[in-house]
């Protein structure tokens, strides 16, 4: 692996906002000079004999670099490299999480997962801040799936708010397999995630859901595409977030259904609450179908909490402002019973509470 050096970093030239996949980003805010790399190991718990860190980094889709971010995390990974062998169930979680240095400090956590036939795993990645202060996190998944494999992963962004997270996700599964990518983004400045899901075997079904919650004046950049390229396959996303303060966030997705992907069922759906007349949020979904024997829906709002819910809960007692954030907190539930690893929702949903200002005891006591 060939590390790049301060001079060749701050050389690298950046895309900008002018680029369709760059727009309502903050890209051009972005300045590598300002950062140094750092190596970094995770620490893995669970059933970690499945689970090697560092080596070698290992590009499973060599012919697909997606952006310069994807480039920069390959030449200084820190990686941890996930094998299941064929017909083999891993039971129980493994948990891999990545304690960020600040002081300018770079990092390139890369994860990839290697699924055999008729395997099963379940990863869940956690990003922690090590102290407050400036950092620049490049994130890499990739992912093969296997004919009948099954792979669970989930995604946890809790860094400060000083930290900015730029992150690549690939995953391409194959006949009959199923592939669950899940996210929960609550911390970060700026935090931006591409996700590719391929399916490229019949029968092969996709799905991806989200929540993510920005305040104070972060930013959350979401861009997704759900890819066809077999007949008989499937996808659906659920993405919900909510923004506060003067905070943003911005959706893209796209369902693309190859030539060939007849057969498909394919579904998209964001959700976004503006909690604040400061707050914004954009959601765009996009469609690039090229047959005709396929069922595909996509939908996205972006608006305030809905005021019935709201009124409901007042009219049997709840204060005005528990009530506003216990709709909050039931609008993301149907994202956190989707979660891979259901003993972490507990944990997630309150960091929500506490990112609205409130603890569970008064959320509980206000009912």
């Amino acid at each position: 692996m060939t590390v790049l050096d301060l001079d060749q970093l701050a050389a690298i030239e950046l895309p900008t906002a002018d680029e369709e996949i760059w727009r309502y980003s903050r890209i051009g805010d972005l300045d590598l000079s300002a950062y140094h790399p750092v190596s970094s190991r995770p620490d893995v718990s669970g059933p970690a004999t499945f689970v090697e860190v560092g080596g070698e980094a290992v590009d499973l889709f060599p012919d697909d670099t997606p952006d310069v971010f994807a480039g920069i995390n390959l030449r200084n990974a820190s990686q941890a490299r996930v094998v299941v062998p064929a017909n083999t169930t891993v039971e129980g979680a493994i948990t891999i999480t990545h304690t960020i240095p600040a002081d300018g400090a770079l990092v390139c956590p890369r994860l990839v997962i290697e699924a055999g036939e008729n395997s099963e795993v379940t990863v869940v990645e956690r990003f922690l801040s090590a102290a407050d202060g400036s950092s620049l996190v490049l994130p890499v998944l990739q992912a093969a799936i296997a004919q009948a494999a099954r792979v669970n992963y989930l995604a946890v962004n809790e860094l400060s708010e000083q930290a900015w997270s730029i992150g690549n996700q690939q995953a391409v599964g194959q006949r009959d397999s199923q592939t669950l990518l899940a996210t929960v983004a609550l911390g970060g400045d700026y935090a931006r995630v591409s996700t590719n899901a391929r399916v490229s075997g019949r029968g092969a079904s996709t799905r991806q859901v989200a929540l993510y919650f920005a305040g104070g004046t972060q930013m959350h950049d979401f861009r997704t595409t759900q890819d066809h390229d077999a007949p008989n396959t499937n996808s659906d996303l659920l993405f919900k977030g909510a923004v506060q303060d003067h905070a943003a966030s911005v959706y893209t997705g796209l369902i693309k259904i190859r030539e060939h992907a007849n057969g498909t069922a394919a579904y998209q759906t964001n959700r976004n609450l503006t909690l604040s007349e400061g707050a914004w949020a954009e959601s765009v979904p996009n469609l690039d179908i090229r047959t005709n024997d396929v069922k595909c829906s996509h939908a996205s709002t972006v608006g305030p909490i809905d005021e019935d819910q709201r009124f409901y809960l007042e009219s049997r007692g709840v204060r005005p402002e528990i009530a506003e954030r216990l709709v909050v907190l039931g609008f993301f539930d149907e994202v956190l019973s989707q979660l891979p690893a259901h003993d972490i929702a507990g944990d997630l949903r309150a960091s929500v509470a506490a990112k609205l200002h409130i603890g569970l005891a008064d959320d509980e006591g206000g009912q």
